[in-house]
């Protein structure tokens, strides 16, 4: 098996600036608010963070799905091999959307159409991209159904929807993703209807599908357990804003913002025997009335005056590590000089 430095290569995905906005009638929703990251060839980023953080939102933006209106793309760039696909058509965008970017939602069910069966959906992706008809549609869906491992893919491809278990159909939403070969595949909570012995070999197979193919992954959860499995770095995301971002062994043996170490702390721990689970206190800010300093700073044991003056910088760490909190501000400018 291939090292993770082995594995990654050129940046595939740069994110910069992402600003998506909804217009309510409570007010202006900031659900995406100036989202930056990079996801490299054969690299799984994970993106974390509490329901309402923004994840998803990140993720229609990307593939440019926010439904409109009430939604709005107002900012950014989101450069796909050097692209700018904010800039393109919706037409052209199309072409994008299942060739050059597959997507995994989290629930199978409502991702798959019940009244075609499964060959049908695996290949329309193949139809539209790739031209491909007749024989040679019939087998590459089969080869497609037998890379995420369904048995009997000749007959099962016959089957519908209802007809497969959970972890078959997440399965088929898989192979719909991979099934022209993207540069990025956005996966989004893809193991949330799966029990825990699915989810190890979900889990198992995107990542024999990565390294046989390349993809760069975006995978989305709440879930701090998946993304020390899969992920190679993690952002953290919390009222729209990415808060922390950097390699996965260092945001877990070192936390830099404190949001962070809460939802770590937040993990249970077997080995550990506690009367009482750990839990963040209070609630997310309302996206419509955002503070206007740090959004965290209700709810954070540190926060003090200039944290209820202004959102901080993202301060760099050291070694990749970034955190927009001022506690890290004497740390960042110590690992300049």
């Amino acid at each position: 098996m291939m090292t993770s430095s082995e594995r990654i290569g050129d940046v595939v995905l740069d994110v910069q600036g992402l600003t998506t906005y909804f217009v309510t009638r409570w007010g202006v929703v900031k659900a995406v608010d100036g989202v930056d990251f990079q996801l490299r060839k054969g690299e799984t980023l994970g993106i974390v963070g509490e329901s309402g953080s923004g994840k998803s939102v990140t993720a229609l933006s990307i593939m440019r799905l926010v439904p409109s209106p009430p939604g709005h793309i107002v900012g950014g760039k989101v450069l796909l091999e050097g692209q700018d696909i904010l800039e393109l058509s919706d037409g052209e965008m199309e072409n994008v959307r299942g060739s050059r970017i597959g997507m995994v939602l989290q629930d199978p069910m409502t991702a798959l159409n019940p009244v075609f069966d499964i060959e049908n959906q695996v290949g329309e992706a193949l139809r539209i991209h790739k031209g491909m008809t007749g024989e040679v549609l019939e087998t590459e869906v089969v080869d497609m159904l037998r890379k995420v491992r369904i048995p009997a893919p000749e007959i099962r491809m016959k089957d519908y929807p209802h007809q497969l278990s959970g972890g078959m159909r997440q399965r088929v939403v898989g192979a719909i993703g991979i099934s022209c070969d993207p540069a990025v595949l956005i996966a989004d909570e893809p193991t949330t209807s799966l029990d825990a012995t699915i989810q190890a070999q979900y889990l198992r197979l995107l990542r024999e599908l990565q390294e046989l193919t390349g993809v760069g992954i975006i995978f989305i959860t709440h879930d701090f357990g998946i993304v020390a499995k899969m992920c190679d770095r993690v952002a953290v995301m919390y009222a729209g804003k990415i808060v922390e971002q950097g390699d996965v062994r260092q945001i877990f043996n070192n936390p830099s913002h404190p949001y962070t170490e809460a939802l770590i702390q937040s993990v249970p721990k077997m080995e550990v025997r506690e009367e009482r689970l750990y839990s963040i206190p209070g609630q997310p800010p309302a996206l419509w009335d955002l503070p206007q300093g740090c959004s965290f700073a209700d709810r954070c044991r540190h926060t003090h005056d200039k944290c209820l003056e202004a959102f901080p910088d993202v301060f760099d760490v050291g070694d990749g590590q970034v955190s927009a909190c001022y506690l890290r501000e004497k740390e960042a400018v110590s690992a300049e000089s």
